[in-house]
């Protein structure tokens, strides 16, 4: 039953002793950021406390750095399904991460080269490939998303590619309107078409677990502070562009992957609450046995059937309010439990404020996915109110949220 789950989940979240307006708050902000595990707190207070150092120290404290990274990155791969942990870089955020890739990739690429963007994407799987295409004179397509399926044009994917492509980046699905992407089937016709393919997997990752192998793309990027983690950026990338390609970065820090992509010293103690958010993911898994891929497989499968039962839910009260229109697929299409929607007559930055004094937490606005507002043509109305159901959302939450969209919208 989703409450059974979501009770099982908030025991771990100290944030669900809150009250507002008298009542637990129902957080729906979980595609801007979802909230923290008390055992992820715990691990980052734990390294600032008693392992705090800098690497590759003759010291207690540097080597329990050290080895505090290694298991990260043993972590995110298993999460990612990487073939080594070598292929995992640690970074700022999935911008900062994005930007130093394109820079990198951009010293080989020049005037007749091109790149593919979708109108689907957050910008900051536009904004990089954009800038660095502009620097070396590298010739943009964007690829259009049908604003009545809501789904990629995969057949205009086919007309973009060329020899001249060098790389298609694509959204492993929208943060706006939660479309999930093809992703496997856009790398593999970049793939044929002698490109890369670079997949963000930012809202993705907290619904559906990423499998770098089984999409076939040569680099994908995520956001711990979207699954219950703290604010870190991964990248994942194959070994041999990690190892050939050349980043920025000072001359005397390593010439090794993935050490070579992490500019500066890092943070530790996030990293140290990476590897514990992986972890508590796992241990949510109904069956314990098995490797920490199959715990973590387990976990998100109890995940999916908890989030769809209770989108279903959500989907078919908003739907039934006269006045209100969810934009992306339908309930049981290829998409995320996260729903994009308006209210006539009532702006999203309204309807997002009085939501919020009643204990009931969207966000609004355009999510910095510009070209989905341009295209649904909600860009000079505010955008969209957003609402994501994650495992710690309640039946009780939903109804909560229905009731409250009801009265905004004079129901």
């Amino acid at each position: 039953m989703p409450d059974q789950f979501s009770a099982r989940v908030r025991a771990d979240f100290p944030v669900f002793e809150r009250r507002i307006a008298g009542r637990p708050i129902a957080f729906f902000d979980g595609p801007g950021g979802s909230q923290v595990p008390r055992q992820v707190a715990e691990a980052m207070s734990d390294y600032l406390l008693m392992h705090n150092a800098n690497t590759h120290g003759g010291f207690a404290t540097s080597a329990e750095t050290d080895a505090i990274l290694t298991r990260a990155r043993e972590a995110m791969a298993a999460f990612l399904n990487a073939p080594s942990p070598r292929e995992v870089v640690f970074g700022q955020n999935m911008t900062t991460l994005t930007f130093a890739l394109s820079r990198a990739l951009g010293r080989d690429w020049g005037p007749g080269d091109e790149v593919i963007v979708t109108q689907l994407d957050h910008q900051a799987n536009v904004a990089p490939w954009r800038l660095m295409a502009e620097d070396r004179g590298m010739t943009v397509h964007v690829l259009p998303f049908c604003t009545e399926t809501y789904a990629l044009d995969y057949d205009a994917l086919a007309g973009l590619l060329s020899p001249r492509t060098r790389l298609v980046a694509v959204g492993a699905a929208s943060n706006a309107i939660g479309t999930v992407n093809d992703v496997a089937r856009v790398a593999a016709m970049a793939r044929e078409a002698g490109g890369l393919c670079f997949v963000d997997a930012v809202h993705y990752a907290p619904h559906r677990l990423p499998d770098v192998q089984a999409i076939g793309c040569d680099f994908l990027a995520c956001s711990a502070y979207k699954f219950f983690g703290p604010h870190l950026g991964i990248l994942w990338g194959r070994t041999e562009h990690l190892e050939r390609l050349t980043p920025y970065k000072v001359p005397p820090a390593s010439n090794a992957a993935p050490e070579r992509w992490e500019t500066g010293t890092m943070n530790h103690e996030g990293i140290a609450a990476t590897a514990a958010t992986v972890e508590w993911i796992a241990s949510l898994a109904p069956a314990q046995g098995g490797s920490l891929r199959d715990r973590l497989r387990s976990a998100y499968d109890a995940f999916d059937a908890h989030e769809q039962a209770l989108f279903a839910r959500l989907y078919a009260g908003l739907t039934a309010i006269p006045g209100v229109r969810v934009h992306g697929p339908g309930a049981d299409g290829q998409r995320t439990a996260t729903a994009g929607f308006v209210i006539d007559g009532v702006s999203p930055d309204a309807a997002a404020r009085a939501l919020g004094e009643e204990g009931v937490f969207v966000w609004n606005g355009d999510f910095y996915a510009t070209t989905v507002c341009e295209a649904l043509g909600l860009s000079d109305c505010g955008g969209l109110i957003r609402a994501g159901v994650a495992p710690y959302v309640s039946e009780d939450d939903v109804d909560r949220l229905v009731d409250g969209v009801r009265r905004l919208a004079g129901g």
